[in-house]
């Protein structure tokens, strides 16, 4: 049996309510926030029913950062992808290019963009017993 668990991802943002709201369109809610002695400010966001996966650190003074090309997405499951994709374009997020299957019978997925840049993948996997 191992102990070891993968708890959260970080990401560095600009703007603290900005990248909330992105965040809380995707369906995560806002669960704590806790302030730095540097001035720094991390905001943990889970999605309903898991843990505080997500850490959002809001450094005083720093408005963007280079994401580099090691990074690439994290990825988030979806129950309707178009639903979804309504849902944020209601809110102004678009995606980076219309919705496909990843191989054949594979998943339908997109990508959205977080307003730091980070791309988010979403994965359609619809309930069981759900109508395709």
């Amino acid at each position: 049996m191992t102990t070891e668990q993968l708890i959260h991802t970080c990401y560095r943002i600009g703007d603290v309510e900005r990248s909330v709201s992105f965040y809380e369109a995707l369906g995560f809610e806002d669960r704590r926030r806790m302030d730095l002695p540097d001035g720094a400010t991390n905001v943990f966001m889970g999605l309903p029913g898991d843990g505080d996966r997500l850490e959002l650190t809001k450094n005083p003074g720093v408005e963007s950062y280079d994401l580099g090309t090691g990074y690439n997405h994290i990825a988030v499951t979806v129950e309707d992808l178009d639903a979804k994709l309504a849902a944020l374009e209601a809110q102004g997020i678009g995606p980076e290019k219309p919705p496909y299957h990843v191989g054949e019978g594979g998943p339908r997925i997109c990508f959205v963009r977080d307003p730091d840049g980070y791309r988010i993948e979403l994965i359609e996997r619809p309930s069981v017993g759900a109508s395709s």
